[in-house]
């Protein structure tokens, strides 16, 4: 079984036991959180919902919470004597799915 949930602006495929890394949730670590379906599929076939599918959830363990590797964004201007150097590192949450309801 598995679904597709919605968080930070992005879709994740969830199944259960997957270790996902979605945008940062405001959740402790080894807190329970939850996600609604935006579909679900298995061996009976797949639900669609219109935004969600009704009853559905995903429920998730926070595991850590951390920084991704870091982005370097160099700009530069022939000439003028123009650069710049800046990076930046994307803070995640690493969850654990645990249970699909519905």
């Amino acid at each position: 079984m598995f679904a597709i949930i919605k968080t930070g602006g992005k879709q994740y495929r969830a199944e259960p036991n997957a270790v996902l890394r979605v945008e940062k949730l405001d959740a402790e670590v080894g807190a329970k959180v939850e996600f609604d379906a935006l579909m679900v599929g298995g061996d009976g076939g797949v639900k669609i919902g219109t935004p969600v599918v009704e009853g559905a959830k995903v429920v998730a363990e926070v595991l850590r919470h951390g920084k991704g590797k870091k982005v370097v964004v160099a700009k530069f201007k022939a000439k003028v004597n123009y650069r710049r150097k800046k990076g930046h590192r994307q803070p995640f949450t690493e969850i654990r799915i645990t249970e699909i309801r519905g």
